[in-house]
């Protein structure tokens, strides 16, 4: 049973409630009382941002270098490079994200300038991204409002309801190697060259993605032009096809796990949809680090304005959030099978079930 609450937030960290006067304990807090509890973390530091840029940035440029001194040696070596350089290019990805919610660092005009600029080395073009992304947090979990930002889902009954070729279609989107490979590659070269979705929606999506388009041209043509057009594309192309892999598999993990929530309104609701929805996606400490502690996901949700470095204390501080929605390295590896919303069992189940399921009936 969901229980509301309507109050402030106390000393020691209860939550006084308006109605009774009494102070609750933070396990006994719905969704919108965590909102609440959550909004002590939300200011950014400057000081704490340039760290993290600068943590992030030097050594993605110095793996950029070194697997650029490897050609010489190997290009098994230079592969090598590119996998903890795609990391890098991954943390540079949630700083981008973060100034996306305006929570990088306390200056809007900052935030939107760095991420600007961030785009051109993500190949995500900022201003069109945040506009989409803000959509999807906006409609996440929700059944009659799906396709922005999101890994495309059916219902089990959707997807009985098409046809052979309708059928094959999600099929084959959600291969593991289309979903994971081959689709990661053409959103992030391809598709993201385009305001697809906002194509006629005035001139901003198309100014945002033209100067990305620009800045990747004049950034990277810049450096080819001195160590050659090869050895640039040697370099560049596994660094972001292995971002762009993992990017797209955590994001998959934070929202396509067995217990996620997916709601039609009126019983669907932002917060709930947003706790109970997204993952806590527990990686070893230096993957955590490297992934910008964007696992901690049920809580972005919750409170978008957090920063990712803060992510961590508000689960320090209240360890009730830990154990929510809790899913290992090791267990989301089961999460690649999860295809279908079963909206009897309320839960997310493979094709395989959903035959057997339909097969029993």
């Amino acid at each position: 049973m969901k229980i509301r609450h309507a109050g402030v937030l106390c000393a020691g960290g209860l939550y006084m409630n308006f109605q009774n006067g009494e102070l609750d304990e933070p396990s006994m807090l719905d969704a919108r009382g965590w909102s609440k509890l959550l909004e002590a973390y939300k200011s950014p530091s400057n000081r704490r941002a340039l760290f993290e840029l600068s943590v992030t940035v030097l050594p993605f440029i110095a793996l950029w270098v070194l697997m650029y001194w490897s050609l010489q040696v190997s290009y098994l070596l230079t592969l090598l490079l590119a996998v903890p350089a795609a990391g890098f290019l991954v943390r540079l990805f949630i700083v981008q994200h973060d100034c996306g919610h305006g929570s990088f660092t306390r200056h809007g005009l900052l935030n939107r300038w760095l991420g600007r600029v961030l785009g051109v080395f993500t190949f995500t073009p900022y201003d069109y991204w945040q506009r989409t992304h803000a959509m999807h947090h906006a409609s996440s979990g929700n059944l009659e409002h799906r396709g922005w930002g999101d890994i495309n889902t059916l219902t089990v009954d959707e997807y009985l309801a098409r046809d052979f070729w309708g059928r094959l279609k999600y099929r084959l989107y959600r291969n593991p190697l289309i979903l994971f490979v081959i689709g990661p590659a053409y959103v992030f070269l391809f598709e993201q060259r385009l305001p697809f979705g906002m194509m006629r929606q005035g001139w901003k999506p198309w100014l945002s993605t033209m100067l990305t388009n620009l800045g990747i041209l004049s950034v990277f043509g810049f450096i080819a032009f001195f160590i050659g057009w090869a050895e640039y594309f040697l370099i560049q192309l596994p660094v972001i096809l292995m971002a762009a892999s993992m990017g797209v598999w955590l994001f998959f993990v934070q929202h396509q796990f067995e217990d996620t929530v997916w709601e039609e309104p009126p019983e669907w609701d932002r917060r709930e949809a947003a706790m109970h929805g997204s993952s806590h996606y527990v990686l070893p400490a230096p993957l955590q680090w490297l992934t910008g502690n964007i696992g901690i996901h049920h809580v972005h949700h919750l409170s978008s304005h957090i920063p990712f470095y803060r992510l961590p204390q508000v689960l320090r501080d209240y360890p009730e959030l830990a154990d929510m929605s809790r899913i290992t390295l090791f267990e989301s590896f089961k999460c690649a099978r999860l295809t279908l919303w079963d909206k009897d069992g309320y839960r997310m189940i493979s094709f395989r079930e959903a035959f057997a399921k339909t097969a029993a009936t």
